[in-house]
């Protein structure tokens, strides 16, 4: 009877669907592991001749396949980096070390004694190896080959700050010193590495510019011949100087004011101003015919604009007027004193000031039996000019006694000297060019060279928004051009480092720092490895660095279900599955990595369970079949 074999492949086939269900069930905790399902086919047995009607009793069933579930399985987070889960499609491909290889979703990765990433039987995790430009290489065995990280010496420093706009300037002490807190506006320090990995300190005070113009004056006789700042300068014997030497001298030392160039014949002098937005910048090079240096000597004078006039009793009623305020001076019934005037113009300065806004102060001052007239102009407000004049009547203006006429000069405002010392200590070279008529001079720019000393930084008196570093100047929202600092590195005197001064201000707000970075390191231990979403390898290291070693490789295939099991959850590759197509993790179809993470187990132990009384039931009934058929054949031997 047919019946005895079709209950006996019943049988198998329950028997074959306890075991794939046993061994979910089994493995519904391992790592990675993906559950399987048991197809079923019937079987007919058929002829090419003869087969007459199609009522043919079946022959029994057999097990078709036993297809893999590729579906994902939970993510359960841990501490470990190197633990690594799939997020998508996928597979991490594995290498034994032999030729073999075969692939896993199971991310439970170790590095062995030689560095190199593998799985818990001990194959190697294969990705992209990197080039010193970060470039992919071939497929290979992934590894953490850097274990420690060198030093690196500082190369560029961003610093932005604010500066007080209401810090007053003329109460800092001078002359300006590094070891005196009072004679500059504001300190920062900002730490470096040199290229050995120590670490330094970079200090940058930064002294605000009163509003003072320096003032040289130089003891000779004409006719002579200076040179001053390496310009060769004449004087004739009425001491006036050669007009094309003092084309040249403005053109070389920016910081001379050659249009106040003048020769004192009373005392034999010669005077010259320097702008006050240069003040204490650098000194004077003076020489006399000889070539023997002359040292100048150096006073200040205020910025302010001062206009002097001589005072007279008039010979007739007269109105003066000062500033546009006028100031009746009658000479009848009593001819005035020359007190009494000065009483009346005192009377009145009030009223000066209030029409002139610029118009700091107006004196009049006793020289011994004649009376001086000084009206001294607000700083701020650079060079008036003709914007003011005194006139009496009939509108003629007085004449301003020359010796005691000084211009305006405004040009201090928003002007701050930067210096830089290494460790607080040593003045560093930050950009300032080299004094005109010192040994590397050169009138164009681009050829000038640098020494030590400070530089010059502008900003907007209006705006408050930095606007020139070492005499360029730039729009606002533009970068700062660069300083560059040399002998800042001790262990490599080639090193140059950039300063970046860009967003710094000078609000009336407290002085900080807004911003403040800079790109050396110490040396470094390697202190743990994380791997990217995008799969990037990343050793990081106890100075703080982190560098890419690799990139995981993941492996599709265009038929995942044609895998055939390899054991320890990973499979290889079939004709039926395809080649593998590898590509580096959130690229195409692939997912993306998860660092510290584990795919578990896709078997759900409910459904199982339920399989499995199923499959029990199955078997019961085909062993009933057995019972049926062997009671039926004991009935008929017993005819």
């Amino acid at each position: 009877m047919a019946g005895f074999n079709t209950a006996i492949t019943g049988l198998k086939a329950a028997t074959t669907n306890l075991d794939v269900t046993g061994n979910n069930i089994a493995n519904s905790s391992t790592i990675g592991f993906k559950a399987s399902r048991t197809e079923f086919g019937d079987i007919y047995a058929t002829a090419v001749v003869g087969a007459g009607s199609s009522n043919v009793a079946g022959s029994g069933v057999t097990v078709t396949d036993i297809a893999q579930n590729f579906q994902a399985g939970t993510t359960e987070f841990t501490n470990n980096n190197l633990d690594l889960a799939i997020n998508g499609s996928g597979f991490f491909q594995l290498d034994d070390g032999q030729g073999g290889v075969t692939y896993t979703r199971a991310g439970a990765f170790e590095l062995n004694k030689d560095g190199f990433v593998v799985s818990k039987s001990g194959k190697y995790l294969q990705g992209y190896g990197l080039d010193s430009q970060g470039n992919r290489l071939p497929i290979g065995n992934l590894a953490v080959d850097q274990k420690e990280s060198p030093p690196q010496a500082t190369n560029n420093i961003g610093l932005s700050f604010n500066i007080n706009d209401a810090a007053d300037p003329t109460l800092l002490s001078t002359p300006y010193d590094k070891d005196v807190p009072s004679s500059f506006t504001y300190s920062t320090t900002v730490r470096t590495f040199d290229s050995l990995g120590n670490e330094n300190t970079v200090k940058y005070n930064i002294v605000e510019q009163r509003p003072v113009r320096d003032v040289y004056t130089v003891s000779a006789a004409v006719p002579t011949n200076l040179t001053i700042s390496g310009v060769n300068v004449s004087f004739d014997a009425a001491g006036t100087p050669d007009p094309v030497a003092l084309d040249t001298l403005k053109s070389t030392d920016k910081r001379i004011d050659t249009t106040t160039l003048a020769y004192n014949a009373a005392e034999g002098t010669i005077s010259f101003e320097t702008y006050a937005k240069y003040s204490s910048y650098g000194d004077m090079l003076i020489n006399d015919a000889g070539g023997a240096d002359i040292t100048p000597e150096p006073t200040e004078r205020d910025a302010n604009e001062n206009y002097s006039y001589t005072l007279a009793v008039p010979a007739a009623d007269t109105t003066l007027t000062i500033g546009g305020v006028p100031i009746e001076i009658a000479t009848s019934p009593t001819v005035p004193t020359l007190n009494d005037i000065a009483d009346q113009i005192r009377a009145r300065e009030t009223d000066i000031k209030d029409r002139n806004p610029n118009v700091e102060s107006v004196t009049v001052v006793d020289e011994a039996g004649s009376f001086r007239l000084d009206i001294r102009f607000k700083a701020d407000y650079g060079n008036i000019g003709s914007e003011f004049s005194v006139s009496e009547t009939g509108g003629t203006v007085l004449t301003a006694i020359p010796e005691r006429t000084y211009e305006g000069d405004n040009s201090y405002r928003g002007q701050y000297q930067m210096f830089a010392y290494l460790n607080g200590t040593e003045l560093l070279d930050i950009g300032k060019s080299v004094d005109p008529g010192e040994s590397g001079f050169a009138i164009k720019p681009q050829d000038t060279l640098s020494e030590v000393g400070s530089v010059m930084l502008g900003f907007d008196p209006t705006t408050g928004f930095l606007n020139s570093v070492n005499g360029t100047t730039f729009s606002r929202g533009a970068t700062a051009p660069q300083l560059t600092i040399k002998g800042a590195d001790p262990a490599n005197t080639e090193t140059l480092i950039n300063l970046d001064l860009s967003n710094s201000t000078q609000f009336a707000s407290a002085s900080i720092v807004k911003a403040s970075s800079q790109d050396g390191y110490t040396k470094g231990d390697l202190i743990g490895v994380s791997f990217a979403e995008t799969g990037e390898m990343v050793a990081a290291f106890s100075n703080g660095q982190k560098q890419n070693l690799g990139v995981v490789a993941f492996a599709t295939f265009e038929n995942q279900s044609g895998l055939q099991p390899a054991g320890d959850t990973e499979w290889g590759a079939t004709l039926t599955s395809g080649n593998a197509v590898l590509n580096p993790p959130g690229t195409g179809l692939n997912g993306s990595l998860r660092s510290a993470a584990l795919e578990q187990s896709n078997v759900d132990l409910s459904t199982e369970l339920v399989r499995l009384i199923e499959a029990q039931r199955n078997f019961q009934a085909n062993s009933k079949t057995l019972e049926t058929l062997n009671t039926v054949t004991q009935a008929i031997l017993q005819i």
